[in-house]
């Protein structure tokens, strides 16, 4: 697995406080332990990514455990692969990431928000944790056993071009009625969340060979609840009022349902 330059394409070399490539790039390592391998030209805002309440808001929540049976799910799946190398795109501040040490040998997280990556780096040394965009990851060719997406991004050019020939993709994602009783409470009408619309467009380049469907009660009381709304879309997506009027309740009880996916690459 081959970290290399996003500006120049060639391997990256793990110096002491830096990495450089051949062409006398270089990107220093930041005092968390996390390289910066997101060029300005690649970032579409100052600040792209999640905000750094939402990022906040998610590692309360997660630390809380609420996700934890997921968490045990994906990383029974992983170990099942018996995978040297996993990247994790999309990695947030490292919740689900900090398991596959225990699963593989070598470990890349990815994500382009700052803040996220600097907690995660703080937290989990023993992981390789970059900024940089999903869409022009800076990993090599056919370098990679595992890409793991949990609720990001799915680039698929990008994915089927660093895994190695039969490589694997895992994906979990919202199933059609996760958290149905808190969207029914922010929004006049729920739309199912549809985890299958994306499963065409990773056509012809990977193939669906397992999938399953976890789903579990949850029981929030008010600090969880807002955590869980603010790390979501639905804090931005729903009128303020029913917002502010849901995060005032003292308890909530949901369902969490999550749709697993493992595809491997063709070829």
């Amino acid at each position: 697995m081959t970290i290399i330059c996003p500006l120049c394409h060639t391997d990256l070399q793990q110096e002491k406080t830096r990495w450089v490539c051949h062409n006398q790039h270089s990107f220093d390592v930041a005092r968390q332990g996390y390289v910066n391998l997101l060029p300005v030209q690649h970032k579409n805002s100052k600040s792209p990514g999640d905000t750094a309440e939402a990022v906040q808001a998610r590692r309360e929540f997660l630390q809380a455990g609420f996700y934890q049976p997921l968490k045990d799910n994906l990383m029974n799946w992983l170990a099942e692969l018996q995978a040297q190398s996993i990247l994790d795109m999309g990695c947030g501040e490292g919740f689900y990431t900090s398991g596959m040490p225990a699963v593989a040998t070598r470990i890349i997280g990815v994500d382009i928000a700052k803040t996220a990556v600097q907690i995660a780096a703080r937290r989990y040394a023993q992981i390789t944790w970059l900024i940089a965009s999903a869409a022009k990851l800076p990993i090599a060719s056919e370098s990679l056993d595992v890409v793991t997406s949990f609720f990001s991004p799915l680039p698929r050019d990008e994915m089927a071009r660093v895994l190695k020939p039969n490589g694997y993709l895992l994906i979990a994602t919202p199933a059609p009625g996760h958290l149905y009783e808190m969207r029914a409470a922010l929004f006049e009408q729920v739309n199912p969340h549809q985890p299958d619309k994306f499963i065409e467009t990773l056509m012809p380049d990977f193939q669906l060979i397992r999938q399953d469907v976890l789903t579990y009660e949850l029981t929030l009381e008010q600090t969880a609840l807002r955590h869980l709304i603010a790390m979501t879309p639905y804090a931005w997506k729903a009128k303020a009022e029913k917002r502010q009027q849901l995060e005032q309740a003292d308890l909530l009880k949901t369902s969490a349902s999550f749709q697993i996916y493992l595809f491997q690459k063709q070829g």
